[in-house]
């Protein structure tokens, strides 16, 4: 932390800066400018669009089992980065890189992307969880980007993490009969203060900064409005995957600001591994979540 705060923020504020190392998070309000809104809005809506003419399991689409070509209900884009240039361009030379600079350090990498819309009038809950246990690390210099949109309020269940808690353990999101869930089982969420949750909405630009070891989580969108929120996950260059669910990504470990790791760095604390993927392939976390087939 010290060493990343010596140098001279590229965007955020020093006392951001600070804020994020001690509560292990921050939310900017407006952060990203009209332009690459506009750009990031239009590809989205072209995307809706396409998600029409889907049915069942398609690897660009997460989609809600109610999901129809009259009314869409997508629960996630994975990996737009991946299909679109509009979306790498704005992980790779937007704002985001500066952001992640001044969390990380000066060589950053870009580990992969998602788009989460939590969709309107229900659009499912995100439980509380962590996120490293899903795509392991080296150390725990690695954190997750985001950017609102469209506008958000309180009642379109904007991302809660709860201060601190990237400090404290690390949690099991398997259930009691060893079945990967994805999320905290309730004895560990007991434990938590989950009534200290910081809820991280705002106008369209706004972005949201989040520790791999935070426990955060969203409940169901009863709004009138989806909520979507394109996510990068960036790591120090020094981090390094322990599992290949990433390895096929287009931009997978891609160095986005500054040079290339000679030498990895471990963090003495332990990892949980996930599943091995490799055979069965990824669900999201939605289908882990909801238990789906």
């Amino acid at each position: 932390m010290e060493k990343i705060l010596k140098h001279p923020p590229k965007l955020l504020s020093q006392a951001q800066r600070e804020r994020y190392f001690r509560d292990g998070f921050i939310g900017v309000d407006r952060l990203v400018g009209q332009n690459w809104l506009s750009k990031l809005q239009t590809v989205t809506k072209e995307f809706i669009e396409q998600s029409r003419h889907i049915q069942g399991k398609d690897k660009r689409f997460d989609l809600e089992p109610s999901h129809s070509a009259a009314e869409p209900r997508i629960r996630r884009l994975n990996s737009p980065t991946d299909f679109h240039d509009t979306y790498w361009a704005f992980a790779s030379q937007g704002p985001f890189v500066d952001v992640a600079e001044d969390l990380l350090g000066p060589n950053v990498k870009f580990h992969h992307s998602k788009l989460n819309f939590k969709w309107s009038g229900g659009g499912e809950e995100v439980k509380w969880h962590q996120d490293i246990q899903f795509w392991p690390h080296t150390n725990y210099e690695v954190l997750t980007l985001g950017v609102y949109l469209d506008d958000v309020t309180d009642d379109m269940s904007p991302m809660g993490v709860i201060p601190n808690s990237h400090n404290g353990p690390l949690y099991n999101l398997y259930d009691d009969n060893g079945e990967w869930t994805g999320a905290l089982n309730d004895s560990d969420i007991d434990n938590l203060d989950v009534e200290s949750a910081v809820y991280l909405g705002g106008p369209a630009g706004s972005i949201t900064a989040h520790n791999c070891r935070c426990v955060h989580g969203s409940a169901p969108n009863r709004a009138e409005k989806p909520r979507p929120l394109l996510l990068c996950a960036y790591s120090a260059a020094h981090a390094i995957p322990i599992t290949n669910l990433t390895a096929h990504g287009k931009y997978a470990e891609a160095i986005v600001r500054g040079q290339r790791a000679k030498w990895a760095e471990f963090d003495s604390r332990p990892v949980l591994m996930p599943p091995d993927w490799s055979k069965t392939g990824h669900k999201s976390i939605f289908e882990h979540q909801q238990r789906e087939q």
